[in-house]
């Protein structure tokens, strides 16, 4: 759980009014927003085997309402439930296991942000459930960024009350550690925070883990200017394949049901630290095509059994380091989830979902 332990140190730091990004921590600097750390002040007072016993069965309780909450969500048949449960974990189980040996936070950021699909989903009208959108919404957001993928939905979708409760929410969140730094002292710790990741991102994009479209870009490429060109042109592919999808008139009573699991399953792939275990947060997206599989034809299904076989069964322990690190380096990973996103696309394309 290396991640906790730095998590958890930064909390440490901020209750003491101490700089949080140090270059002297290395690898392990600490990349998150400052309110990112205001989550472990309590666990940060507990000797660090105890937070750690905490936080572990935080995660586990996190992974279960992600699939209770997706599951309600598709609400399939209770003879397919069971069914697309359990097919969801095995094929992203490798991603779920990984966020839970580092103590990550990606499956909390992704429970906020399927609450908030929820109260959107569920909001007949009622303005309480929009701005308690919003507000799951700008938490998520303030803890990690990559959920900013949600405001231009917001704005298309003309949820005005969700987009201001969330904004509140990190202006606040924005405020918060001057509680330990002072009104000065915040606004350079947010100078210290962007300085790191100015400093710190660019050496990230070829590693091996990072599944992102500018890291694959790095590693087919190995140029950085010549990356930074293909994954503009790319996100600017998915953002008009997500405009258009929008602006399709579903045939459906729950349109924003799929565009909110769409989202969820670019967001590891737009970041720019996408790292491997952030495709979790595609579970939700997993189960609605699972729930959808009689809708595709022969061949798309073989060819979708197919690609969900490489996600499940591309292990470190079963391939090898050899040929994991090839596997890797060439980010067959990324392209496995571009697929995902294509077969999201048809759903929405024949009026299914």
């Amino acid at each position: 759980m290396k991640d906790f332990e730095v998590n958890y140190q930064a909390a440490k730091r901020l209750r003491l009014g101490e700089t949080l990004y140090r270059v002297s921590d290395g690898h392990y600097q600490f990349k998150y927003m400052p309110f990112s750390s205001f989550l472990y002040l309590p666990l940060a007072l507990l000797p660090l085997s105890l937070a750690k016993g905490i936080w572990y069965g935080s995660v586990l309780l996190f992974f279960g309402l992600i699939f209770f909450l997706s599951l309600k969500l598709n609400h399939p048949d209770k003879k397919k439930s069971f069914t697309i449960g359990l097919l969801s974990f095995l094929i992203l189980a490798r991603y779920f296991l990984r966020e839970l040996q580092l103590g990550q936070i990606n499956a909390l950021i992704t429970f906020l942000l399927l609450m908030m699909a929820w109260m959107l989903v569920q909001e007949n009208g009622l303005q309480r459930r929009q701005v308690g959108s919003g507000l799951f919404w700008g938490l998520a957001t303030a803890l990690k960024p990559y959920s900013a993928i949600f405001f231009p939905y917001f704005v298309l979708r003309k949820k005005g009350l969700a987009l201001a409760s969330g904004i509140i929410v990190l202006i606040l969140a924005l405020l918060a550690p001057s509680l330990f730094y002072g009104l000065d002292g915040n606004f350079k710790v947010l100078n210290e925070w962007q300085s790191s990741l100015r400093a710190s991102t660019p050496s990230l994009f070829s590693s091996q883990d990072n599944i992102s479209l500018i890291g694959l870009f790095m590693k087919w490429t190995e140029r950085q200017n010549l990356s930074y060109a293909f994954y503009l042109i790319v996100l600017a592919v998915l953002g008009s394949l997500v405009l258009f999808l929008l602006l399709r008139k579903a045939k459906i009573s729950e349109p924003l049901l799929l565009e909110c699991f769409l989202l969820l399953a670019l967001i590891p792939l737009i970041s720019p630290l996408g790292w491997d275990y952030t495709l979790l947060s595609s579970a939700p997206a997993v189960m609605l095509i699972l729930n959808h599989f009689d809708k595709y034809r022969p061949f798309w299904k073989a060819f979708l059994c197919l690609n969900f076989a490489v996600i499940a069964l591309s292990l470190y322990d079963l391939m090898g380091r050899e040929l994991y690190a090839s596997f890797m380096s060439w980010s067959v990973i990324t392209i496995n989830f571009l697929i995902l996103i294509g077969y999201l696309a048809y759903l929405r394309i024949k009026g299914y979902a």
